[in-house]
């Protein structure tokens, strides 16, 4: 695919009106993945933001490669990002998933048409609302030191036999006195969303590399939140950890309905 371009597609929002002009004047100004200038390819009643990428770098073989390398990953999936971002700031939109690639724009203009209704059903459903991340994290104790060596019984041995049995029991108890506060503050979100949020999506928590705060992340959600009430959802969702030792609550957004626009997967297919 030496030579061949690609279109990308970001997200799709309205294709006319004043959405649309809001789209266009945001995408104005803005690079997207390779650098390229973004543009709108529109069919009925919803557009696609579009840039063209080089074949040998998104073709769906070398796509295979490229999602291994994470430098590569996370250049991408910033410029993704970028757009995306933008175009929220200004108007409804539908993130569509990193790495969304057509062999021109006339096949983006056929899934487009092919699935309008259902993006027409999604945008209106998502209009004047924003997405919140909620992540609780229990910040657990580090273990307890390793017990000491067994060794014929003597008076000194036998005592720090029984600091580190204390030590043990100090340390479970920490534990279990942190989780028991982590669910509290969980509750506590849940209680705070009421009335506020019109939708949740539960992610599974965070673990591993993918976990970049300390402590263990225990609940990871999303809301869908009217823009209006949105700040009023970010101060009470700030304060669910006041008074619980050991807990964090980690409030990211407002963000484009990435969460909640699930069923878009199925226009992936180029």
């Amino acid at each position: 695919m030496n030579g061949q371009r690609l279109s990308y597609a970001y997200a799709v929002v309205r294709s006319s009106g004043p959405a649309a002009q809001r789209a266009q004047t945001a995408l104005a100004d803005v690079r997207g993945v390779a650098g390229a200038p973004v543009t709108l390819v529109r069919s009925g009643a919803v557009a696609a933001a579009v840039s063209a990428v080089p074949g040998e770098e998104f073709s769906e073989g070398a796509l295979r490669a490229r999602l291994e390398d994470l430098d590569w990953l996370e250049s991408t999936a910033r410029a993704h990002n970028l757009v995306i971002e933008t175009l929220a700031a200004r108007t409804t939109v539908l993130p569509l998933r990193l790495a969304t690639v057509y062999l021109d724009d006339s096949r983006i203009e056929r899934m487009l048409g092919e699935r309008q209704e259902a993006f027409t059903s999604l945008l209106d459903r998502f209009d004047d609302h924003v997405e919140w991340g909620v992540k609780v994290y229990a910040e657990i104790a580090a273990p307890a030191e390793p017990a000491p060596p067994v060794q014929p019984a003597q008076p000194a041995q036998s005592d720090a036999g029984r600091a580190y049995l204390r030590r043990r029991r100090q340390h479970s108890q920490a534990r279990a006195d942190t989780r028991r506060a982590a669910e509290e503050a969980v509750r506590r979100t849940e209680e705070q969303a009421r009335g506020l949020a019109v939708e949740r999506a539960r992610h599974r928590p965070q673990q591993g590399t993918l976990a970049q705060l300390p402590g263990e992340n225990v609940a990871n959600d999303a809301y869908l939140v009217p823009r209006r009430l949105a700040e009023e959802f970010r101060d009470r969702m700030r304060h669910a950890a006041d008074g619980l030792p050991g807990v964090r609550v980690e409030v990211t957004g407002p963000w484009a309905p990435y969460s909640f626009t699930a069923p878009l997967e199925e226009a992936r297919q180029p």
